[in-house]
């Protein structure tokens, strides 16, 4: 029979640390004009944290046995006070606290590399304050982003700017967010924003870190674009230009091809795997014209037309009454017959020189 008495035992190591005689650590916590001294045992939070471990038995080297001391300087004394309780007695409460205090020891949490503690604290975030990190976004998105181990937070900052991506750009600073929420948000297939929109953000974030403020790249020199190349060279990446009509690249993308490199012009693997090639059976079949239609390849192999009626009361009218029947070309474009619609279309005539 085994019995566990970690009550008592939690109680006693409260103790320890209340105990001003035994210590052999002080620990000067925050920056003026809020520092305070905390004393502690070395063998106890070397046990707790690797962070303060390391911290610890690098200072220890450097002081020749001399009583250790360290500093945080980046948390706050209140914050610490509150995580040297969990350290000692694996006691934590949120009860009667405010909730910046109890985010400021997340971040304190974070910092001292408590896995324990960081795991507990973003579930309770994620499950009772979502409210008040969506009213503090801001501050989330930075310390969320600036961790490597806030990983559910994180992610609820990204499915927040994907679901409601311009209202978050509206009213974050949204140039001075971190480049890890930004690709973690352009790279979303969900992202509820057009791609041209996307692409002006990315640009508009890039010029602000490398304090460009003049966005015409006909005034830009060599060196500029190298410098905003290099700032956004793993966004670019991640930005569908292929999904852009034919006006948008070249009003909005194109004045700033030097970005570019190959990154636009490489074909897409993954689309050049899924396309299909039809070639023409009959030459004298390749091309009809109408008028009122767009191109239509083959007579029906792919017709882009309006519908008649709607052609003569609104000759403007997009093309409504679209159909792929394979004819006189090898193959079908399309799994089914049905006519379907068309937001936009480009053609691209190859030309022997």
């Amino acid at each position: 029979m085994s019995v566990q008495f970690f009550s008592k035992l939690s109680q006693n190591y409260i103790e320890i640390l209340e105990d001003d005689e035994h210590y052999d650590v002080t620990i000067e916590v925050g920056e003026d004009p809020n520092v305070k001294i905390f004393r502690a045992h070395m063998i106890i939070l070397c046990h707790r944290s690797s962070f303060l471990r390391q911290t610890l038995t690098l200072n220890k080297k450097n002081n020749n046995g001399v009583l250790n001391n360290i500093k945080l300087s980046n948390v706050s004394p209140e914050a610490f006070q509150i995580i040297l309780r969990y350290i000692y007695g694996g006691i934590f409460s949120s009860n009667g606290r405010d909730t910046l205090d109890i985010f400021n020891v997340l971040i304190a949490a974070d910092e001292l590399l408590l896995n324990e503690l960081v795991d507990y604290l973003q579930k309770y975030f994620i499950e009772n304050k979502t409210e008040w990190m969506e009213q503090n976004f801001e501050l989330t998105l930075r310390i969320s982003f600036k961790s490597n181990y806030l990983f559910e937070i994180q992610q609820f900052c990204t499915d927040l700017m994907v679901k409601y991506p311009e209202k978050m750009f509206k009213t974050l600073d949204f140039e001075s967010i971190p480049e890890k929420s930004l690709i973690s948000l352009i790279k979303r297939d969900d992202l509820q924003m057009k791609e041209i929109e996307v692409w002006k953000y990315v640009l508009k974030w890039g010029l602000a870190q490398c304090k460009i403020h003049n966005s015409k790249p006909d005034t830009w020199k060599d060196n500029d674009f190298k410098t905003i190349r290099n700032i956004l060279k793993d966004c670019l990446p991640l930005i569908r230009f292929y999904s852009l009509s034919s006006e948008e690249f070249v009003k909005k993308v194109r004045p700033y091809k030097k970005l570019l490199n190959k990154e636009i012009y490489d074909e897409d693997k993954d689309n050049i795997k899924d396309s299909i090639l039809s070639r023409i059976k009959i030459i004298d079949k390749a091309l009809y014209y109408y008028d009122f239609c767009g191109p239509s390849f083959g007579g029906s192999d792919l017709s882009l037309s309006v519908c008649r009626f709607n052609f003569r009361a609104n000759p403007s009218k997009e093309y409504d009454d679209n159909i792929c029947k394979q004819f006189n070309y090898e193959k079908s474009i399309r799994d089914t017959e049905d006519h379907f619609c068309i937001e936009d279309y480009e053609v691209f005539q190859i030309r022997r020189k």
